[in-house]
């Protein structure tokens, strides 16, 4: 009957070590938890200042923390056994080499790899679940400082911009592919007004600087200049989205998940069809158009290559810029080409949006996935350039706070600062968020309800809180 070697032996009774040590961590694993469940009990029964849903979400969250630590801890003293126990295999081995002179350097060296393996595993092991922690509390205070208010839901195809009112009342805007733009109460979510004179899609919706005026681009060639008068419904109570669960994780939603529009909501608010003014010289769709300072000019922007300065009174057409050009608009048309030179080399690329900040400081996006800051003092590169996983649509600065909202294809929002800093993404999951491509972002830095405006493809529009000095003050 064949006898055990040496070595065999003493590896079995290494592996039987193990076995029982990692027995008696899991044992002493599940006894320490048990003893921490009762500090745990004792702290929700203290009194205490914060709100409960917030006191609660941080006890979860530091719950989750301990976790992580105390499973990292044992991979951590397992790992260290196993290296032992490698080192002690790997004696035994070198003993018993008949015949062959195998010298120490060579044991050490062989000894040294094998411990840079699991070493190198440790390493891993420990930033993966340190990524973990780090991830769910940044997930956690992202959630915290941008809260989902409300959503507005009317059209019936997708929704290609969303402006606020800059004067009392203040109202939202959208514009549509359905060739409406609604008003809507900020508060109650409720339409207040729709104007239906467009025979294209409404591409955009700009409100006037102190008039109760809204101008309104469209894919009919014409820009629209329309009045409306609106008494804001009475507020109701603000649900309360602070307990909604929406983490980093992407969430897959059909088309079934998209809003129930089959109601008309619109059929009952009042319908304007005649314009006050119609602006008409384009010969393309008029992708854009804006209030000048003041109010009493408006310039819009075309897909025929042009751009055209309007007067508001006369309806007349006061200045076309193309790229042909005189010398008063060299400067225009020198910071266009070099903003599309520097966004990609591709051919096809475009540059979906650019936005003027304080200062001499323009901001540009586009489908390349890449936003860039500029100073126009110097274009010849950008002062900070953000590199994104998908296409930007029409974004938006928050002047005051030089914060930078991106909408994207791939239906997420995410904040940025003029220096490149990422401040947070907005939650998306099953039950909020947009659930198609967001086609344009608006801040609104005076309402204290919401700051920050979304639209997109999914026929909705949301209503944000940004918490800006939390996302700050986390920077």
């Amino acid at each position: 009957m064949p006898t055990e070697s040496g070595s065999c032996s003493t590896a079995r009774q290494a592996k039987q070590k193990r076995k029982s040590h990692s027995l008696s961590i899991r044992r002493t694993n599940s006894s320490e938890q048990e003893r921490t469940g009762l500090p745990r009990e004792m702290l929700e029964g203290q009194d205490s200042k914060l709100p409960s849903s917030v006191r609660s979400t941080l006890l979860e969250l530091f719950g989750q923390i301990e976790r992580e630590f105390e499973n990292l801890y044992i991979e951590n003293l397992e790992l260290r056994r196993e290296i032992e126990t490698l080192n002690e295999r790997l004696a035994v081995e070198g003993q018993a080499v008949d015949g062959a002179e195998l010298s120490k350097g060579q044991l050490k060296t062989k000894a040294s790899h094998s411990t840079s393996q699991l070493s190198q595993k440790l390493k891993t092991t420990y930033k993966a679940s340190t990524s973990k922690i780090v991830s769910s509390f940044k997930t956690t205070t992202s959630r915290a400082a941008c809260q989902l208010v409300k959503e507005y839901v009317g059209h019936r195809d997708g929704i290609w911009d969303v402006s606020a009112a800059r004067t009392p009342p203040v109202v939202l805007g959208t514009a549509s592919a359905d060739h409406t733009a609604l008003l809507w109460s900020i508060e109650t979510g409720r339409c207040l007004v729709k104007y239906s004179g467009h025979v294209g899609s409404v591409n955009s919706i700009k409100f006037h600087p102190s008039e109760q005026l809204a101008l309104t681009a469209s894919g009919d060639q014409t820009a629209h200049i329309w009045s409306y008068a609106v008494q804001l419904p009475t507020p109701q109570p603000v649900a309360d989205t602070t307990q909604q669960v929406c983490g980093e994780d992407e969430v897959e939603c059909s088309d079934k998940d998209e809003p129930d529009v089959d109601a008309d909501v619109s059929s009952d608010c009042p319908t304007i069809r005649v314009p006050l003014t119609s602006l008409k010289s384009h010969q393309g769709v008029v992708i854009a158009a804006d209030w000048l300072v003041g109010g009493k000019q408006v310039v819009t922007a075309s897909w025929d290559r042009t751009a055209n300065l309007f007067d508001v009174e006369t309806a007349e057409l006061v200045h076309a810029l193309t790229v042909s050009i005189s010398s008063r608009d060299v400067k225009t048309c020198l910071i266009l080409v070099s903003v599309r030179k520097h966004h990609s080399d591709c051919a096809c690329s475009t540059v979906t949006s650019a936005v003027f900040t304080v200062g001499d400081n323009v901001v540009s996006g586009s489908d390349d996935r890449t936003v860039k800051v500029w100073d126009l003092r110097n274009m010849r590169s950008p002062i900070a350039t953000i590199r994104t996983d998908s296409a930007i649509n029409r974004i938006n600065v928050c002047v005051s706070q030089k914060i930078i909202a991106l909408p994207h294809d791939n239906r997420q929002v995410r904040l940025f600062d003029l220096s490149g800093v990422r401040l947070a993404r907005l939650p998306r999951s099953s039950r909020q968020g947009h659930r198609r491509m967001v086609c344009c972002s608006a801040w609104s830095e005076d309402h204290p309800m919401c700051n920050l405006f979304t639209c997109g493809f999914d026929r909705q529009a949301i209503g944000w809180n940004i918490n800006i000095p939390a996302l700050l003050q986390e920077k």
